[in-house]
């Protein structure tokens, strides 16, 4: 009987992500921008420039046979803040991948996806190895035992979770970056599920007392009647980074009235918003958040909170689940690690009643964005963020084109069961 391939050799390839890492301190300061660039000098640790080309680590797996699978390490572009990890730094994350993960990696069962992941993920020194690493390596290790398998990667998080398999794709949120106008033109052309972040990350953007932002919300509804089509009626929403405590005071009641006055300006619309402030730990945003989400949920309002910022790992997304501090939690892969964490992150949000929403970063890479849409189809996320990069076409396309590829695996070998089935009892 032929053994199941395992891992003889594991090679690295460096690459770039798809953006740019941006130091929000340094932003959310007020530095000018000149063109695509910001002047000034950087706060946050690690930045050389406020804004820095994204790079990434690919690893690929020598299977036995000869395959190789790979997967992508990537940080997210606000590295560094609400207590993410400090920016991607490829020499160190090289030298830490061949002294302590690749010995790990030849030494693991390719064929048990989470085992595979305890194992080589695993502590150094006492503490977690650098998220970027267990993102790339998980993802790694998913396509491995996919292969072992013979099943797509979905088909394994399914196995290993004891999941229905699928039968429907997960609603996709695209954001703008800072060409608003024209990228919220593409997703009305394109009827995206959820729309459209808006980048509100500066005092300009948001306007005295929130003014700016307002009306920017009330422009996208006018847009979505103006040109989408009959009946599109998308979900809005929109990442104020903390804005909201910034420019109308860090009380709850405050940002509450806030929010809600938002959802006034256009009736009839689920309103998101994420991030409204940043109380700088996740002992006070859990406090602070579920305190605004009671307010919210005692009127009559469309509006959601979105926590992301302080929310970062599984245990942290636990918490938040569980004291109902956000109506939806973002599941930011890179910095929840291991994407068999961000799996599971998704059924915590599920069996808490909590909104989960898969989320991600501009900086990650055509390779992560695929494994991400097989995990938010195979979990049945309620929204998936539609990635690479920031020109809305291209992560639309990467995101939902896997979506439908997967889906129609799926229905292809439901009917080719079905059929054996109709066989075997007709003998």
């Amino acid at each position: 009987m032929r053994n199941s391939p395992t891992i003889k050799d594991v090679i690295l390839a460096p690459g770039n992500g798809s953006f740019f890492y941006d130091d929000q301190a340094a932003i959310r300061s007020g530095a000018a921008q000149d063109g695509f660039r910001y002047l000034g000098a950087p706060l946050t640790p690690g930045f050389t420039t406020i804004r820095m080309p994204s790079r990434s680590l690919s690893i690929g797996l020598v299977m036995s046979d000869d395959m190789i699978v790979w997967g992508d390490m990537v940080n997210v572009q606000y590295s560094g803040a609400g207590g993410r990890d400090p920016v991607f730094q490829l020499d160190t994350i090289e030298a830490l991948t061949r002294s302590v993960v690749i010995p790990r990696l030849l030494a693991c069962d390719a064929a048990n996806f989470l085992s595979a992941c305890a194992r080589v993920l695993a502590s150094h020194d006492n503490k977690r190895l650098p998220l970027a690493i267990e993102y790339g390596v998980s993802q790694a290790l998913l396509r491995a035992a996919a292969h072992v398998a013979r099943k797509t990667l979905a088909e394994v998080i399914c196995s290993e979770y004891n999941l229905p398999l699928p039968d429907k794709p997960v609603p996709i949120y695209a954001q703008s970056g800072d060409a608003r106008e024209i990228n919220v033109d593409k997703m009305i052309l394109k009827s995206v599920d959820v729309l459209p972040h808006g980048l509100i990350n500066s005092r300009e953007k948001f306007g005295p007392s929130g003014e700016r932002f307002r009306e920017f919300v009330k422009w996208v509804v006018r847009r979505t009647k103006e040109i989408g089509q009959p009946g599109y009626h998308p979900v809005l929403h929109f990442d104020v980074y903390g804005w909201i405590g910034l420019e109308i005071g860090m009380q709850a009641q405050k940002i509450a009235d806030f929010i809600a006055r938002v959802a006034e300006d256009v009736p009839g619309y689920r309103l998101h918003i994420e991030c409204p402030a940043d109380f700088g730990s996740t002992e006070a945003q859990l406090e602070e958040y579920a305190k605004i989400v009671e307010l919210l949920d005692s009127r009559a309002t469309e509006a959601r909170v979105v926590v992301d910022e302080q929310c970062n790992t599984l245990d942290d997304i636990r918490l938040f689940a569980e004291a109902k501090a956000a109506h939806i939690i973002q599941i930011k892969m890179p910095d929840v690690g291991s994407i068999a964490d961000s799996a599971r992150a998704v059924l915590v949000c599920k069996e808490n009643g909590v909104g989960a929403y898969l989320g991600g970063s501009c900086t990650e890479t055509d390779l992560s964005a695929r494994a991400a849409a097989n995990i938010a189809v195979a979990a049945q996320a309620d929204m998936i963020l539609a990635r690479p990069g920031m020109g809305v076409d291209e992560g639309i396309s990467i995101v939902g084109n896997e979506q439908s590829r997967l889906l129609s695996v799926l229905g292809y070998r439901r009917s080719q069961n079905s059929r054996q089935n109709i066989g075997a009892a007709s003998v």
